[in-house]
């Protein structure tokens, strides 16, 4: 896909990857909706705040209508609320979900039919190494970005023959707020990630791993499966 002169819109553009996303997509020559759920916090030169929350079927709807003319959706909005599958509370486990899956699932579903309508494009879904790798101690977090990858694939399908391609971004720790926790030198520059992630979607990449842990961690998905 050619980003310059290319409409992007990227959910949660107010801070961390999101907003790196949105900075480097219009110094290609992108125009960019800066999608958060408070769009004053969005500080992004060149780029057009606008709300956007996805737990919110009606903000998600109304976004699709403002943003009329994408061509590029990038789902980088997520949450992390550390909760365990058994011992996590299980309302922290549905508002993983609710945001990380089913929120990026509306809103592809919201913008599949605006990117089609203007001739197709992309859509650009971040994931993570913990889509593939499972440890109990991210397992709501886990899940859901497992799901997402699946969402990733199958969306990749049906909307082939709609003309919009769908890619997906793997990655291990970023320096963002996210990863505040993990040491400095486990974490990627989340500038360097954006960067090649949009290397990756001008190349026409399905499966983009933007570091040596989610490569890692992908080679060894053929490994037989741990016992405790």
């Amino acid at each position: 896909m050619e980003l310059k002169d290319s409409v992007a819109l990227v959910t949660g553009a107010g801070r961390g990857l999101g907003r790196h996303f949105a900075t480097q997509l219009v110094e290609r020559g992108a125009k960019v909706y800066a999608a958060a759920r408070r769009p004053e916090t969005v500080d992004v030169p060149g780029a057009i705040p606008l709300r956007l929350d996805l737990t919110d079927e009606e903000s998600v709807r109304a976004a699709a209508l403002i943003a009329s003319d994408t061509t590029l959706l990038v789902n980088n909005a997520g949450l992390y609320t550390g909760a365990a599958l058994i011992g996590g509370e299980l309302e922290d486990l549905r508002l993983e979900m609710e945001t990380n899956f089913f929120g990026s699932l509306a809103v592809t579903r919201a913008f599949a039919p605006v990117i089609e309508a203007n001739g197709g494009g992309s859509v650009l879904n971040v994931l993570s190494a913990l889509s593939w790798f499972h440890p109990a101690a991210y397992g709501g977090y886990s899940a859901a970005k497992a799901a997402s990858w699946a969402l990733t694939n199958a969306t990749r399908e049906e909307l082939a023959p709609r003309g919009i391609a769908v890619s997906g971004l793997h990655v291990g720790y970023m320096d963002t707020d996210m990863a505040a926790d993990v040491p400095d030198d486990q974490k990627t520059d989340p500038a360097e990630v954006a960067a090649l992630a949009l290397d990756g979607l001008e190349n026409g990449i399905p499966e983009i791993l933007a570091d040596d842990v989610s490569r890692q961690v992908k080679q060894g998905l053929a490994t037989p499966v741990a016992t405790a």
